[in-house]
């Protein structure tokens, strides 16, 4: 399958945010990334259910919520009702991740995992044919505009391999860092969804920013 674009809305300009969201809605991005922050999980404190609901009516487009928080159980309901169609909890969050998972299953979201730099892969291996989405950090989570962890194309394959062996549809997204100067060799290396924030919202044009993230080969 070609790749597909995820811009993250957490460096979209937040006084703009409707802009944003339309923005996305007209261009050649696949859904719209939500990155949701506690200040527990990471050090950093960023989305909640009332904004996400108030965009919600912006775009028919999948809302691709990523939530790095602690206790993500709490809240599932929550995130169903305000319009997440995609869900993704972080592996390192989750004590009874199979149950969690399940129960975003049961409320008719997608469910995905996300795995921190330094989780190993092999973490996901009695799980993996549960999980829609693998979200590997290329980024130490928490702040956007960081750099590209270059350990993370090795990771992908090692992920793509797993993926194969066990016969899991899961698609791999990589999140943090990701730029026209790295989008080819991600692609390359096995990605399917690319979460693009700074290189779309801080481009000159944001949607020429997709429409060429989308277009690397």
């Amino acid at each position: 399958m070609s790749h597909l674009i995820a811009p993250s809305i957490l460096a979209a300009d937040f006084s703009q945010l409707g802009k944003a969201i339309t923005l996305i809605d007209e261009s050649e991005a696949a859904m719209v990334h939500i990155d949701v922050m506690d200040g527990r999980f990471v050090p950093n404190i960023s989305f909640g259910f009332p904004v996400i609901k108030a965009v919600r009516h912006l775009t028919k487009k999948p809302f691709d919520v990523h939530l790095m928080i602690v206790e993500p159980d709490k809240y599932l309901e929550n995130f169903k009702q305000v319009g997440a169609d995609i869900l993704t909890v972080h592996y390192e969050a989750c004590t009874h991740l199979h149950r969690t998972l399940q129960a975003i299953k049961a409320l008719k979201m997608k469910a995905g995992v996300a795995l921190n730099p330094h989780t190993p892969i092999h973490c996901l291996e009695a799980i993996i044919e549960e999980v829609d989405l693998v979200c590997l950090m290329s980024v130490n989570p928490g702040f956007g505009g960081q750099h590209f962890i270059e350990n993370t194309l090795k990771r992908i394959r090692q992920l793509r391999q797993l993926i194969s062996e066990s016969g899991s549809k899961a698609v791999i997204e990589i999140d943090g860092g990701v730029s026209l100067k790295n989008a080819a060799d991600i692609v390359e290396a096995g990605a399917n969804i690319l979460v693009a924030g700074s290189s779309v919202f801080k481009a000159e044009n944001p949607k020429e920013a997709i429409r060429a993230l989308r277009g690397v080969r």
